[in-house]
């Protein structure tokens, strides 16, 4: 899947910065992406994105310094300026491009501001689906940072076509502060997006079996809201081929056969076992935003590894088992050929209902309704709280 990221404000453009380095890494050519941010220490302290890449906006307003936590001048900054991010997106190239997918932390300034804006425009010139990965403070970052998350979200799952949430409070370690923690947890957010948006593509491994292909991706997330991801990973196994020693204790041809033909048998149920294991940890586990899983709309189901380790029955049974756990009945798996030495699950749980972060955010941002009614900007803040109350109805 062809993906152009936009990373909005630092958080945004420090994962997007990972994102292009992954792709360099594998040699691939999947991503693609500029970054936005009124700050311009934040857009220097970048090391993969080229330099005509990074967009400097605001500049007659903030003077390059930022917006701080003012997310309602980083939405007003992004209208006024958005023409100058769409001219940078035109220049770097969209002919190919399957999906934009905006990457920003939901309770700064800039990111969480700009994004919404920078969203319905897209929408309004592009066809292809417009996507958001939106970052949630954790609770300890302060209360400012989760009432502009609040405000934030409930607009941009108006515009967005679907909007994945990734929670850090539900990724710190205890005791760990949110700021050591960043870099470990914009490695977690690369490495499952990287593999589930890589679906499809033709790696050295060659294709798939079954090919996740980007319209799979696409119409699992077309019923828009709120969407997590679940992964999961294993080593492959080191097998000693129990034939060779058969054969040098010097067993009967016949029987040797036999027992061959037995052995692939029980690799092939250890294949399947493996796989449906993987994806229900994938599921159950530790999801990038945690919620009742049951409430998911659709799902996708993606194994990469090995291609003699990955295997139909088992993702078919793996399917199956999602289908009978979550709202919806739209289940699309399939796998991602890969060189490695582990197989890795993702799991894409579209439009969920019932995540509890998202109503501890509600709460908040009912709380300080009175501050949004007085903040009114070209966002129409007044109306976040209805926003996020018709989402989970």
């Amino acid at each position: 899947m062809r993906i152009f990221f936009i990373g909005f404000g630092q958080a945004g453009g420090k994962i997007v910065d990972m994102f292009i380095e992954q792709d360099k890494k594998l040699g691939a050519q999947s991503f693609r992406g500029i970054v936005v941010n009124t700050a311009r220490t934040d857009l220097m302290g970048l090391k993969n994105i080229e330099m005509k890449d990074r967009i400097l906006i605001g500049q007659t307003v903030v003077k390059g310094h930022g917006v701080g936590t003012d997310n309602a001048s980083g939405a007003k900054i992004t209208f006024d300026e958005v023409d100058s991010i769409i001219s940078a997106i035109d220049k770097r190239g969209t002919h190919d491009v399957d999906a934009f997918m905006i990457v920003a932390g939901l309770g700064g300034g800039t990111g969480s501001g700009g994004s919404p804006v920078l969203a319905r425009h897209l929408k309004k010139i592009y066809r292809e689906p417009v996507y958001v990965l939106g970052i949630l403070p954790a609770p300890e970052e302060g209360r400012l940072y989760s009432y502009n998350a609040a405000r934030s979200l409930a607009t941009l799952v108006k515009e967005a076509d679907n909007t994945f949430i990734f929670d850090n409070s539900a990724w710190k370690n205890e005791g760990e502060s949110v700021k050591s923690a960043f870099t470990r947890l914009n490695d977690e957010i690369v490495r499952r997006f990287g593999v589930l948006f890589r679906a499809g593509e033709v790696g050295r491994a060659g294709v798939g079996e079954m090919v996740v292909d980007s319209s799979e991706i696409i119409n699992t997330l077309r019923g828009g809201g709120i969407s997590t991801v679940g992964y999961a990973i294993t080593e492959v196994s080191s097998r000693r081929s129990k034939s060779s020693v058969g054969s040098f204790i010097g067993g009967i041809k016949g029987s040797l056969r036999k027992k061959e033909a037995t052995e692939e048998v029980l690799l092939g149920e250890d294949r399947t076992a493996k796989i449906i294991s993987l994806v229900r940890r994938a599921m159950l586990g530790r999801l990038t935003l945690p919620c009742d899983y049951s409430t998911a709309e659709r799902a996708l189901v993606l194994v990469a590894g090995p291609p003699d380790e990955l295997d139909r029955k088992g993702i078919e049974k793996a399917k199956s088992w999602v289908e009978e756990n979550i709202a919806g009945v739209e289940v699309r798996g399939g796998d991602y050929p890969v060189n490695s030495e582990y197989i890795a699950a993702v799991v894409m749980l579209a439009t969920v209902t019932n995540a509890p972060r998202i109503r501890e955010l509600l709460g908040i941002a009912r709380e300080t309704k009175e501050d949004v009614i007085r903040s009114s900007q070209e966002l129409k803040p007044s109306m976040f709280e209805e926003d996020i109350e018709r989402l989970f109805e």
